[in-house]
């Protein structure tokens, strides 16, 4: 494959500081889930109009779920109303509401612990990472982003058969490589590896096209998330011209076709930053769990879990990691952001051992884009911790 440099890195994206105007494509989608505005009837009769009810302001009150197969129960009920009764306002329980209507295929455990406060804590956390427009949206952005993230899973993480996990993890280093030195988003690379993973499923891929597909797929995340794009003939010239661009294009027609137009995708850098805000996590703490996240993309086996799944197992083991000493206010938001987790605690700490074996052998591999790419001083330097090498034996897993 062709190789590339790295050139001056951009700092990455800061817990603590907005994004900048280049993320308009999510805040578009995040308003776009939003609830549609209702018709308002301009100046008519008001004789002949009809009397409008209105809804009753709804709440969420701290209750722990039941599990079913079918989804996930919350408590949710109805303020009072004054009614015209003597005794005056009456509290009327409705019955429990499926969060997941249509539950969360394969996983063997399901807990909801929604309350009200965790909700504002959401809300809060969205807003200041600049991710929605109105805050009024943001418990159904939350919302949407637990229900798509079970869409276009995958069963098991077999590949086909001619190819292999290092091969693929070579893929993945080198499109590191090639995103790093196109200064794109850091959502782009989780789209684009996920495209990967999708259509060596989907199409009939050789192992020569490997590379022309890994580039097709970063092209395509480019489109859905930046806003400024690559000329064709520069994607040929990182590829040493090895494709034309007339076989790039129709490579790219191909992987639409056979991911019949899908390219949504929410990807768990967006989770990991929701939960890390929600449980007040220290910025050095981002840092090492967005390193341990990028390094799953290199690992075959992660495929299987959800996007919060991993964004979860990377914050725990960043905060083993870390030891750093927490304030009782401290833990108290890491049990709140605990509660979003999805799945068994078995799923949670085979996540957890992948990332820090992973972690512990990255400097010495081949494939070490991440490892290079973490050891700058903007991102604190989290890949070079002594605590990473030590990283197993804290979880309890024999190397």
């Amino acid at each position: 494959m062709a190789k590339t440099g790295f050139c001056d890195s951009k700092p990455l994206l800061d817990l603590h500081k907005k994004a900048d105007e280049r993320r308009a494509p999510l805040r578009t989608w995040s308003n776009a889930c939003g609830p549609i505005e209702r018709w308002q009837p301009v100046e008519v009769d008001e004789s002949r109009m009809a009397p409008v009810k209105m809804e009753p302001e709804h709440r969420w009150e701290r209750r722990l779920s039941a599990q079913t197969s079918e989804g996930i129960l919350m408590g949710f009920h109805e303020d009072s109303f004054t009614h015209s009764a003597a005794d005056g306002c009456v509290e009327e329980e409705e019955e429990p509401v499926l969060l997941y209507p249509h539950g969360l295929q394969g996983l063997p455990s399901l807990q909801a612990l929604v309350p009200s406060l965790l909700r504002h804590e959401v809300e809060t956390a969205l807003e200041k990472l600049d991710l929605i427009w109105d805050r009024a949206y943001a418990w159904d952005m939350f919302l949407d982003m637990a229900r798509t993230q079970t869409r276009n899973s995958f069963p098991t993480a077999d590949l086909p058969r001619h190819f292999t996990d290092l091969t693929r993890s070579v893929l993945v280093d080198w499109l590191i490589q090639v995103h790093e030195l196109m200064h794109f988003q850091e959502e782009t690379l989780y789209l684009a590896i996920h495209l990967v993973n999708r259509s060596l499923r989907a199409i009939k891929i050789t192992t020569v096209n490997l590379q022309l597909l890994g580039m097709v797929c970063l092209f395509l995340a480019a489109k859905m998330e930046e806003c400024l794009l690559p000329e064709v003939s520069g994607l040929c010239f990182l590829m040493d011209h090895t494709y034309t661009k007339h076989q790039l294009l129709r490579m790219e027609r191909k992987v639409l076709l056979g991911l019949k137009f899908d390219l949504s995708y929410c990807p768990p850098l967006h989770f990991l930053l929701l939960l890390a805000s929600v449980a007040r996590c220290s910025a050095k703490a981002v840092w090492m769990a967005r390193y341990l996240l990028e390094l799953s993309l290199l690992e075959g086996q992660c495929v299987l879990f959800l996007p919060v799944q991993l964004a979860g197992a990377a914050l725990c083991v960043s905060r083993q990691v870390l030891q750093e000493p927490s304030t009782p206010g401290g833990e108290a938001a890491w049990c709140l952001a605990s509660s979003v987790h999805v799945g068994s605690e078995t799923a949670l700490l085979r996540i957890m051992h992948i990332l820090a074996n992973a972690a512990a052998k990255a400097h010495t591999r081949e494939t070490c884009a991440s490892f290079i790419k973490f050891s700058s001083p903007e991102t604190m330097q989290v890949s070079r911790h002594a605590g990473l090498k030590n990283a197993p034996g804290l979880l309890g897993v024999c190397t």
